[in-house]
């Protein structure tokens, strides 16, 4: 008898940590969708033709309806970054610098740019997940499916993804930021791709 009870315990107990487990990692999802998720028409969003300038008018709003933080100095503890190359109809569109940095009002986005390198810094002061769609709201330029800016998918002009060489589908605001990622956006017709794709980028020692 004692026996059978322990055995249904230890099944019970089981039962109820496999039970909890599953709860913990719904909510994990669910906040890690919520807290990622992009807007659409985020205050001052640039909906027009490349080139877009770095674009800080309305900075703090969109931070604010992307539940990012105004910092008032870098973050340390999430520290990576990442390579953009733009191409729209074949011809490279310049990452402005300083995307995500308000001089003005003292403070600055995770997810910003220093320079026209393309170089992403994602500089957090906590651990979380971070999405490009995300720094394309920082920066204030519509990024989704088949649109970019004020190009939207249409005949055989469309917006394609690469990352690290390789062809990515679905939707490019979705992808998550890891460290040294060569991302490529390329809008216009597979002619006008450029030749090869890069697959790399030569970071700096400490970046």
């Amino acid at each position: 008898m004692l026996r059978r009870r322990k055995v249904t315990f230890i099944a019970v107990g089981t039962l109820t940590v496999l039970l909890a487990l599953s709860v913990a990692l719904a909510v994990g999802r669910g906040s890690s969708q919520s807290s990622t998720a992009v807007p659409q028409n985020l205050p001052g969003e640039l909906t027009g033709p490349a080139p877009w300038p770095r674009n800080v008018a309305q900075l703090r709003a969109r931070l604010a309806a992307l539940n990012l933080p105004a910092l008032a100095f870098e973050g340390t503890v999430l520290h990576i970054h990442q390579h953009l190359d733009l191409f729209v109809h074949g011809r490279r569109v310049v990452v402005p610098a300083s995307i995500g940095i308000d001089a003005a009002g003292a403070f600055i986005s995770p997810l910003h740019t220093h320079d026209t390198s393309g170089i992403i810094h994602v500089e957090s002061p906590t651990v979380r997940r971070f999405t490009l769609g995300q720094f394309f709201g920082v920066w204030g330029v519509r990024l989704g499916p088949g649109r970019l800016g004020g190009y939207a998918d249409h005949g055989n002009q469309t917006l394609r993804t690469f990352v690290n060489g390789r062809a990515v589908g679905g939707d490019p605001s979705g992808l998550a930021l890891a460290p040294h990622q060569e991302i490529v956006l390329a809008f216009g017709t597979p002619r006008e791709l450029p030749r090869p794709i890069p697959g790399s980028y030569p970071f700096s020692d400490g970046l």
